[in-house]
């Protein structure tokens, strides 16, 4: 893949991350509290991770009921697992568009346009449930009403992010139910920068309200739900089970405040794996619990390589089994971007 100035960026905020966590502790500590740690746990921590991807597949059956009903499990969890792994070792987040078309390659029924608008509105559920989640550990009297997060106060972030999932919720039933003004207004404004990107933008939308049609039915709607509560219960377990291999004490909601805050932070450009980041994020969500940064930093990096590895090597072998290759990935990124897919997407 192409290695651009987002690519750059996201490398060197990963590291600048990395250093802020690591710049006054040292290293060698944080590798002794790994040593240390409980192996049979932290490996226990690592297999119940890796079972939101099965999780994760299961949620995309309902996502894509209304385009293609009932599709079996195994065509959409390879899938889902290839897209974790080119996200773990490729730059840009492309294991979104890894996903898409994988899809495209394990069934006929799902057109790529429409299996892309399915991820991004995959993605839109997690950030509420997570959302939701977050706001609920911070009820928790445990929780500092005063913690800070790289200097400022934790509500901030929180409240910016709610706002942020009500705001693209109402954007959304918005272009489900009022489609044809939405179109023209996007069209209208991006019309202000230029004509080509007036009509890519509104061939991605036509195409993305097909996959917004799970909010159109109640049934579908509380199913994604329900799959999306689960998948992140399940993936706090996880934290937990960890926190257990380290002797840290927390609260379980703790868990829960902790994954939204890294799935905030990992949103935004960084190296493949989130390696630096993760672990940067980690130790400042669990000062707010009072847990030591030498600690927290050997939690992150452990449970990090844990749960890194398995989802890798089987998204891995299943690329290989599809016979697909990064080229195929740059060829379906105009469609994505809302330009006509070329004749190689969409094979079988």
């Amino acid at each position: 893949m192409r290695f651009g100035w987002r690519a750059a960026l996201g490398i060197l905020l990963s590291a600048a991350l990395l250093w802020w966590a690591l710049h006054d502790v040292p290293f060698a500590r944080v590798l002794g509290h790994m040593r240390r740690a409980n192996v049979p746990l932290l490996l226990l921590a690592g297999a119940v991770a890796t079972c939101i991807f099965p999780l994760r597949a299961r949620r995309w059956r309902p996502i894509l009921d209304p385009v293609a009903p009932d599709l079996p499990f195994g065509v959409l969890w390879r899938p889902t697992a290839i897209g974790m792994m080119v996200n773990n070792v490729f730059l840009s987040r492309t294991g979104e568009i890894a996903r898409a078309y994988a899809l495209t390659r394990e069934t006929k029924a799902v057109p790529f346009t429409a299996a892309f608008a399915s991820v991004a509105v995959d993605r839109v559920f997690d950030a509420a449930v997570l959302l939701a989640m977050m706001f609920g550990a911070m009820l928790d009297p445990r929780f500092a009403p005063t913690a800070t997060i790289f200097g400022r106060p934790v509500g901030e972030y929180a409240r910016g992010g709610m706002l942020f999932a009500i705001a693209l919720f109402a954007a959304l039933y918005a272009l489900v139910f009022l489609p044809a003004p939405m179109l023209r207004l996007a069209r209208g404004m991006a019309r202000l920068v230029s004509a080509g990107l007036a009509e890519r933008v509104g061939r991605w939308l036509e195409s993305f309200v097909h996959g917004l049609s799970v909010l159109r039915s109640p049934g579908r709607f509380a199913a994604v739900v329900g799959w999306t509560t689960l998948h992140w219960f399940v993936n706090a377990l996880s934290y937990w089970i960890a926190m257990q291999a380290f002797g840290i004490d927390a609260p379980f909601s703790a868990t829960l405040f902790l994954q939204g805050l890294i799935a905030i932070g990992v949103a935004i450009p960084q190296a493949p794996g989130y390696w630096g980041g993760f672990e940067a994020l980690a130790a400042a969500g669990f000062a707010v619990y009072g847990v030591g940064e030498e600690v927290a930093l050997a939690w992150g990096f452990a449970y990090h390589f844990v749960t890194f590895v398995p989802i890798t090597l089987m998204g891995a072998a299943y690329f290989a089994r599809l016979g697909m290759h990064m080229a195929d990935l740059k060829s379906a990124r105009p469609a994505a971007a809302g330009d006509p897919p070329n004749a190689r997407q969409g094979a079988a």
